[in-house]
């Protein structure tokens, strides 16, 4: 009896440690983070977090404005079940806390579903199926997000915590792929954008290459035909861009079929490389002849790897912020 009592009390104080443990490590994050439901009504149809660092609360009481952080959510899998990429995204929104907290800034992270059935859509690297979806839910992911910053900074207003309307934004694969292409479809309402191994192919600032149109994603050139709105060569120009990689990445979204059209992949490959490495520096070429404010950076001996990458994008954005990258002057 003895010995089963001193087991139970054992397994007792080990539970109630770990409870203390996660207490202390999530503790400072709960009491910072907000959750705010989909509101179809107010144009977006998912959830997303919301976080405040330490040091954007005290900016704001001292009466300065604080800059948003997007990171878009990337579950990595496909699923009908909307919890999956809340979870995820939940959990996103605590990894890259420890960023915000770094910067001094809020952070934004959607939870935007990757559908099962529908799993052609790509939401998560905002492919151009969500630019041509009926489903309301995934349509036009890039206006449900500014949807969701425009919702996050009224209520920061309201609890006295002025905003830039123009938001940092960073992303890595699928979610770099968002970013960037996000960042040509807005760039009037982003500070600078870190893209991370951005699918083997960003998004070509050019209508055509070689006397062949480059359409959405693989280019810009029925970006209007496809929004309603030009591409904004001037101010997407002045945006300061980080395009960083791992030397050994070889993480393809042009193999998939999810993420590109087949005739499109074809043509990427054909005019720029087969894999991501070999396009690498005809991307950089492209970003050059657009007069692009850009850096790209391979990074030796690393392969798909974010968190090897993460601390390039942070300095990126910490020189942003302190005007050590400013934009270009048209």
């Amino acid at each position: 009896m003895c010995a089963m009592r001193k087991f139970l009390l054992g397994i007792s104080f080990l539970f109630s440690m770990a409870v203390l443990a996660v207490a202390v490590l999530l503790g400072p994050f709960y009491a910072r983070v907000q959750h705010f439901a989909a509101d179809p009504s107010a144009g977006y149809h998912a959830d997303f977090y919301l976080y405040v660092s330490p040091d954007a609360q005290r900016a704001a009481q001292d009466g300065k404005s604080a800059t948003l952080l997007v990171q878009p959510n990337n579950s990595g899998s496909n699923s009908d079940d909307i919890s999956v990429h809340r979870k995820d995204a939940w959990w996103t929104t605590y990894g890259r806390s420890k960023v915000a907290d770094e910067l001094g800034v809020v952070l934004l992270v959607p939870a935007f579903g990757r559908p099962a059935v529908d799993w052609k859509i790509y939401s998560h690297a905002l492919d151009r199926d969500v630019l041509t979806t009926k489903r309301g839910d995934l349509a036009r992911l890039d206006l449900q997000l500014l949807a969701m910053l425009d919702r996050a900074r009224n209520s920061m207003a309201g609890e006295g915590i002025k905003s830039d309307s123009r938001v940092l934004m960073q992303g890595f694969s699928a979610s770099g792929m968002f970013a960037n292409r996000f960042a040509a479809l807005h760039p009037d309402r982003i500070k600078a954008v870190a893209a991370g191994s951005p699918g083997g192919w960003p998004i070509a600032p050019r209508a055509e290459w070689k006397g062949e149109a480059l359409d959405y994603p693989a280019g810009i050139a029925d970006l209007q035909a496809l929004t309603g709105k030009p591409f904004d060569l001037a101010t997407w120009r002045a945006m300061p861009q980080l395009l960083v990689m791992g030397s050994l990445d070889d993480n393809d979204s042009l193999d998939f079929g999810d993420g590109w059209d087949k005739p499109a992949a074809a043509q990427v490959d054909r005019l720029f490389g087969d894999n991501p490495q070999s396009r690498w520096n005809h991307a950089k070429l492209v970003y050059e002849s657009a007069g692009a404010n850009a850096r790209f950076l391979l990074v030796p001996g690393v392969g798909h790897e974010r968190k090897k990458l993460q601390e390039h994008t942070t300095k990126f954005f910490a020189d942003v912020l302190a005007g050590r990258i400013p934009e270009q002057q048209l």
